[in-house]
């Protein structure tokens, strides 16, 4: 399996190659997941991805955010740096970046990144169909749910194994863009879940102890594992040379180190719990100041494991020497061969050089990243060369060898044609949708275009009653032990009569075709530009919800011709969460299902599960939108928790006659600038 580690910058890129990573994953400045690391730009990124290939390292580069409108002619040009450094992969969330490398270096191979939350057999289908080579995975998936979706794909599939956990399914979590305009899904997460939040008596509620699966490796290669990810790119070199260190040698079937790797970083440890599939109160910990002591106490030491070299490219050596002409040294590591002249040899005038001499001398490769395989070595008789010219001879022929592998190998890179698509005409009024938790919500006369319920809260009297006007969601996460379910629900609801599944996960959409339904994409799929609006309807999603972190302004300038829309009313999800924070002892116990979290100020955030499979995390302010000027959309919807049935109602009619809504509410992110 390959052992996959983070570079935030060149230090941690060299202490990921120098302690024997098979390959590294970082980023530019822009669209990257980690836009507070150093990163890498310009000559310095085509520097960086030389120093990997030289040492017959492969890099992925992180593409991994979502962009608007706007920002599409930079992706362009971040895009071409990549081609022209001739790097091995990109790792993408964006539809629109998708779009990009297809179009513009098509030899690019493509990574889905777990910012795509593929959790279950369909999105990695449908990924794979889509061309991707890779997928990253999800990490709240137990080993036989990796294996379960590696079984179903050809692609390679990627896991984490080690570091940071994201509270939140990544890509669903919208804390810190709610908090302070920082939002994960651009790069830029100030990671508010590590605040105290509590859960009754409960400290640090939203935060999970790190991950480390350095003792289910085996468990993971027989699962179908192509590739252990350690995540880390705002780490320090030293975490990253003990990262490293410790996987290579429980690759090795060696005993790695684990307590050094805890001290140099850990929330009051480790947890395997989600590999294990035990989401227990045990995976929860924060950062202590005795974590913190005790990386002081290594990280002295750490730098000795990335001073040297590490012997990762084995070489067969050819050397040749004659009376009256240049020696030579051909070395060829498999896939090139490079041959230096040396000196021409003297005669001898006591002992004359042997093979064995030569070979010794050869095999000398001292502080380079070369290991001697076989030499073959033809020497005239009677003649010597003096050790310098031997050494200088290896120098020159290790530099050359070193030159062809490092050497850019671009990927062809062609700038599409700007194309200017007619927005469709939209309503000078949006029409209302209205979302519900539970079918005793809905209203009497509605009136509304579209009534949406959760796919448990499905009925055939519902579907008769309701019509088309009716729209089942299908779970935000659906796990593979729940997805045939799911699946043959949905199949059993198109068959009395239901034609549309909101989806909010890329699984969704395939779950929802597969059943012969029409897909409407959710927010949850974080479209902010046209490229991916465009991308979701060649999928056959009919109409997109745009994403809550898009603004007002930004929607307007989209052009794209399909129906959309946005959410107009709602206590926003902020969380998805597969380990509940409102657990007790002995998990669910009597949990009513709709329960709190308090943060520092004692402020109530409500947690609310669904079906015992996953709970979510909602801002306790609502969104209300419906007194502003809205942008030219199709479509406004409402979003109903746990209001009643008249309140619905009230939200409703003040929304439709462009009322305020009396009491504390929020814009949200419609009208500000999202970092």
């Amino acid at each position: 399996m390959e052992l996959l580690a983070p570079a935030g910058a060149r230090e941690q890129l060299e202490a990921a190659v120098r302690c024997g990573a098979n390959a590294v994953y970082f980023g530019t400045p822009s669209f990257n997941a980690r836009r507070n690391a150093d990163n890498f730009s310009g000559n310095d990124f085509i520097s960086a991805v030389r120093f990997c290939h030289e040492r017959g390292v492969k890099t992925y580069i992180t593409l991994n955010t979502l962009a608007t409108d706007a920002e599409l002619p930079e992706l362009y040009d971040t895009l071409a740096l990549i081609a022209e450094s001739g790097a091995d992969a990109v790792i993408v969330q964006d539809a629109a970046v998708i779009t990009a490398v297809k179009k513009c270096c098509p030899t690019l191979r493509l990574h889905a990144s777990t910012q795509m939350a593929v959790h279950n057999v369909a999105g990695a289908r449908l990924l794979a169909a889509q061309g991707f080579s890779r997928i990253v995975l999800a990490r709240e998936l137990s080993v036989p749910e990796i294996k379960a979706i590696a079984d179903a794909v050809d692609c390679e599939i990627e896991v984490f194994v080690h570091g940071a956990h994201c509270m939140s399914a990544s890509g669903m979590c919208y804390l810190s863009s709610a908090f302070g305009a920082r939002s994960g899904n651009r790069g830029l997460c100030a990671q508010p879940c590590r605040l105290n939040f509590k859960a009754g008596d409960r400290e640090y509620a939203l935060s999970l102890k790190d991950m480390c699966l350095a003792g289910r490796l085996d468990e993971l290669r027989d699962a179908g594992v192509a590739s252990l990810k350690i995540e880390g790119r705002m780490k320090r070199p030293e975490y990253v040379a003990a990262a490293v260190t410790a996987y290579r040698q429980a690759l090795a079937g060696e005993t790695p180190d684990i307590e050094t790797l805890k001290s140099v970083f850990s929330r009051s440890g480790f947890t395997d719990g989600y590999a294990a599939g035990k989401r227990t109160l045990d995976m929860f910990g924060a950062r202590t100041k005795d974590d913190v002591i005790a990386a002081s106490a290594v990280l002295p030491k750490l730098k000795n494991l990335y001073k040297d070299e590490y012997k990762s490219v084995a070489v067969d050596m050819t050397f040749r020497a004659a009376a009256g002409e240049p020696c030579s040294l051909t070395l060829t590591d498999g896939a090139h061969t490079v041959t230096a002249a040396g000196d021409v040899p003297e005669t001898a005038l006591k002992t004359a050089m042997t093979p064995e001499m030569a070979e010794k001398a050869l095999r000398k490769l001292g502080g380079t990243f070369y290991e001697a395989g076989t030499v073959d070595c033809e020497i005239g008789e009677g003649i010597i060369l003096p050790a310098a010219s031997v050494n200088a001879l290896r120098r020159d022929a290790c530099e050359k060898l070193t030159a062809v592998r490092g050497g850019p190998k671009p990927h062809p890179f062609v700038l599409p044609e700007r194309r200017v698509r007619a927005s469709a005409e939209r309503p000078e009024k949006p029409a209302l949708r209205l979302s519900f938790r539970t079918a005793e919500q809905i209203p009497e006369g509605t009136g509304c275009e579209r009534i949406l319920l959760p796919l448990r809260e499905v009925t055939d009297g519902l579907i008769a009653r309701y019509g088309e006007t009716l729209c089942a969601r299908i779970p935000a996460l659906v796990y593979p032990g729940y997805e045939d379910r799911v699946a043959k629900r949905l199949a059993a609801l198109a068959a009395k009569g239901l034609r549309y599944a909101l989806c909010d996960n890329i699984g969704a959409i395939a779950m929802a075709k597969a059943a012969g339904l029409t897909p409407l994409g959710g927010a949850l799929l974080n479209v902010m530009n046209s490229e991916a609006l465009a991308f979701y309807r060649g999928l056959g999603v009919a109409d997109m919800t745009l994403s809550p972190e898009l603004s007002f302004e930004h929607m307007r300038r989209l052009s794209f011709g399909g129906r959309i829309g946005f959410i107009g009313y709602g206590h926003m999800p902020l969380m998805h969460f597969r380990c509940c924070p409102m657990q007790g002892e002995n998990g669910c116990g009597r949990c009513t299902g709709v329960r709190t979290l308090t943060d520092r100020r004692g402020d109530p955030f409500p947690v609310l599960c669904e079906a015992k499979r996953f709970s979510v995390l909602y801002n306790p302010v609502p969104l209300y939108v419906g007194d502003r000027p809205l942008p030219p959309t199709d479509f406004a919807t409402l979003c109903f928790t746990t209001e009643t049935r008249e309140r619905c109602a009230e939200i409703a009619r003040l929304f439709a006659a462009g009322k305020p809504l009396p009491g504390k509410r929020t814009a949200g992110l419609y009208d500000k600038v999202l970092l």
